[in-house]
């Protein structure tokens, strides 16, 4: 085994679109920076979560609104999906899982990569092992960030689980070819995307949920309706079901599982989905005094608690303060800008929506589940904000009343729900979920992050005729 040592400004640990976000803030500011990756560079999001499974769902949507409407509803006619079109497009938004684009971007925007498994190995110092054993010390003189992200969770208890080789996300969204039967144990978010995915590409799909509710980090709402698409879609919902023990007799053939009441379902692939855990294992925590395997705590800078110094950084799906792509990358702004600040001798404003506060991760996180129909979220839930202390009112209305909705398709179904904080005025949460409402988010978010009063929202005029419209009646229920 060889060994050299070589000195930057700053190291990155994962090459997602976190680690990638942070490393271009470094560098804008004047540091050397490297990032160290042992798999693709681009990450969880690029290859096997947003990309792929968003390019699933894409024209399953594009199918939706076509048939919802007379007129464009014959021209598809009972017209299916083309499932090796969907997956040939699926693979060319991946990149066909080469990451020679990412690393040229690095390159060009002056990022150097080392490619291996990094590991803290003390202050301010990283190792990192090559495939073929080599090792390289690199060293920091101002900070390490560590941006490794998460791995899917199975459950330890299910007997034959880990033998039947289950589907975590990289499976369901890589898969070469469309499976006859799939199972997905799971009502979360990877849940209903991928149950609506390959039902929609021909997969008979049974979808297994512990609890009585679809997304239970949602406003209730939003389950039922998604539920209820789909079921419509064809997808069996079976809530209150436990999986028991899982059997596979080889690794290509059948999966059975045995159900909670006794029962047994075979499949041809079985996906769970069933949390994440932080890809915190093996990357040295033991070195600076903070435990293996556990979610790295943060303040709002995103400088890691309990480590002296303030030289430990934690960005993205590592800190477990928002497991979504575009705060990870939001995170990666306030903590290179913290960096930079830090390595030039200035103060950090880590007050309330300060330039080195990641605010918006408790105040106004957005998030889009892309299943038919779409649901889309920002800021606090009516029970969320109530568990909060906060004295709030739920303004509803329902989306297919107005008159933008009638036009985008026949029979619109959908709700809309604001969130009113009564001392402040302002909104604190929204939840809307009906065919094409993740483009209406970000008014949503806009409002809820920056506070605005509803004084001033009345007078934000939509166009009409838009679905957008709905802003008025929800306005006029927060105005009593």
């Amino acid at each position: 085994m060889t060994s050299t040592a070589e000195e930057y400004d700053v190291i990155v640990l994962g090459a997602g679109p976190t680690g990638e976000n942070v490393a271009d803030r470094a560098v804008a500011a004047g540091l050397r920076t490297v990032i160290v990756e042992a798999e693709l560079v681009g990450g969880e999001c690029s290859y096997w979560a947003c990309m792929p499974s968003k390019a699933l769902l894409r024209p399953v949507a594009a199918l939706a609104d076509a048939r919802a409407v007379a007129g464009s509803r014959e021209a598809v006619g009972d017209g299916r999906l083309d499932p090796a079109a969907v997956l040939a497009r699926r693979d060319s938004f991946t990149s066909h899982w080469s990451d020679d684009g990412q690393v040229r971007w690095l390159r060009e925007t002056g990022i150097e990569l080392v490619r291996g498994h990094g590991r803290l190995a003390g202050e301010r110092t990283v190792t990192v092992e090559a495939e073929d054993g080599a090792e390289r010390v690199l060293t920091a003189r101002h900070a390490v960030a560590v941006c490794t992200g998460s791995r899917p969770v199975l459950p330890g208890h299910v007997p034959g689980l880990a033998e039947a080789h289950p589907w975590t996300n990289r499976e369901a969204t890589g898969a070469p070819a469309v499976p006859g039967r799939l199972a997905v144990v799971g009502g979360g978010v990877v849940g209903v995307e991928m149950a609506t995915a390959w039902r929609a590409l021909g997969s008979q799909v049974v979808l297994l949920v512990r609890g009585d509710r679809l997304l239970p980090r949602m406003e209730p709402f939003a389950g039922e309706l998604v539920a209820e698409g789909l079921r419509k879609a064809g997808v069996d919902v079976r809530f209150d079901t436990r999986v028991t023990a899982v059997g596979r007799t080889d690794g290509s053939g059948p999966v059975t599982l045995t159900l909670g009441d006794g029962a047994d379902l075979t499949a041809d692939e079985v996906l769970y989905a069933t949390g994440r855990a932080p890809r915190t294992a093996d990357i040295g925590l033991e070195q600076v005094g903070l435990k293996p395997g556990d979610w790295l705590e943060v303040d709002d800078s995103c400088t890691v608690l309990g480590v002296d110094g303030e030289w430990l950084y934690a960005a993205g799906d590592v800190n477990h303060r928002a497991l979504l792509t575009h705060q990870g990358k939001y995170q990666a702004r306030i903590a290179g800008a913290a960096i930079a600040a830090r390595a030039q001798g200035r103060p950090l404003d880590t007050a309330r929506w300060g330039a080195h506060a990641a605010s918006a991760d408790l105040a106004g996180a957005p998030q889009v589940v892309f299943t038919q129909p779409e649901v889309a979220a920002v800021g606090l839930t009516l029970a969320a904000a109530e568990e909060a202390g906060l004295r709030v009112k739920a303004v509803d209305h329902d989306l297919g009343a107005v008159a933008g909705a009638s036009l985008y398709g026949d029979d619109y179904r959908g709700r809309a729900r604001v969130v009113f904080d009564l001392d402040r005025e302002v909104l604190v949460g929204a939840c809307l979920v009906g065919p094409g409402v993740a483009e209406l988010l970000h008014s949503a978010t806009v409002a809820v992050v920056g506070e605005v009063p509803i004084d001033r929202l009345w007078h934000a005029v939509p166009a009409y005729p838009t679905i957008s419209e709905v802003w008025l009646r929800l306005l006029e229920g927060c105005r009593g």
